[in-house]
């Protein structure tokens, strides 16, 4: 009895789209959507609509040992 229920519901799921979706919504759908709006409101706090925010390097930042650079020679290999 229960082989033939699990059975049926394999065959559901396997060949009917829309039982396909409902089931990934139960396991997948429910916990995605809260996931997103918890990035969503973790990246929008804090902003205001029009607001430009600007990210300044910190001030060692622009001192590098290296200046510029150097040209080195290469060989294509085949």
């Amino acid at each position: 009895m229960i082989f033939k229920f699990l059975f049926v519901l394999l065959l559901l799921i396997a060949f009917v789209p829309p039982v396909r979706r409902f089931f990934f919504w139960l396991l997948v759908g429910r916990q995605l959507a809260r996931e997103q709006r918890k990035a969503n409101e973790h990246f929008n706090r804090g902003t205001r609509e029009g607001e430009t925010r600007v990210h300044t390097a910190p001030p060692d930042a622009g001192e590098s040992k290296l200046k510029g650079g150097e040209y080195v020679d290469y060989t294509e290999v085949k």
